[in-house]
């Protein structure tokens, strides 16, 4: 039932675009695995080889931590409603803080979101697709509002604050150079 494709084919843009919600696994060379769901209007497909997602602040910093020490990265989406399929992207990631040169040429690309900290850049060397059909059915409601509302309301200072304090290190106490290169 599963495939594996050099890059992303059409109909799995296609797919990826449809989706509301995707997960995101990264691991240090030792220490704590790291997998996050992540939502928003945060993700673009730039081409078949790849991916870059937008990280708005967070209560940890896992992903940024790990991508500077071990590149590896798995974007993950499953299909909660219409036919069943798993799809995952599987390359190498670099992640581009907002002092980075990079960051004017792809933050545009994404509509602003408060407390927006990282874009990260996978370079995709595999795709690989199964069936899904152990994926329940969900109806899509809507997206949270929550993590918005906390970051207007945090403003600029306040979430620079909440960086200095909460999102300097992994759990496994890795730099995420978010005060170095963020502030």
């Amino acid at each position: 039932m599963g495939k594996r494709y050099q890059a992303l084919e059409t109909a799995h843009i296609d797919f990826i675009r449809r989706q509301h919600i995707f997960f995101v696994a990264t691991a240090a060379w030792e220490g704590t695995v790291n997998l996050s769901p992540k939502g928003l209007d945060s993700l673009r497909v730039l081409n078949k080889n790849r991916i870059i997602w937008l990280n708005v602040t967070g209560s940890g910093n896992e992903t940024s931590a790990h991508v500077q020490q071990n590149p590896r990265m798995t974007i993950m989406f499953c299909a909660v409603e219409d036919k069943p399929l798993i799809l995952r992207a599987y390359g190498q990631a670099r992640v581009i803080h907002p002092k980075d040169s990079d960051w004017s040429l792809l933050y545009p690309r994404f509509n602003p979101l408060p407390g927006a900290r990282q874009i990260f850049d996978l370079d995709i060397e595999m795709v690989q697709t199964s069936c899904g059909m152990g994926v329940p059915l969900f109806d899509f409601v809507g997206q949270r509002e929550e993590l918005i509302e906390w970051g207007e309301h945090k403003g600029e200072d306040g979430i620079k604050e909440y960086w200095r304090d909460k999102n300097q290190a992994s759990l496994d106490g890795l730099p995420t150079n978010i005060v170095k290169k963020g502030l």
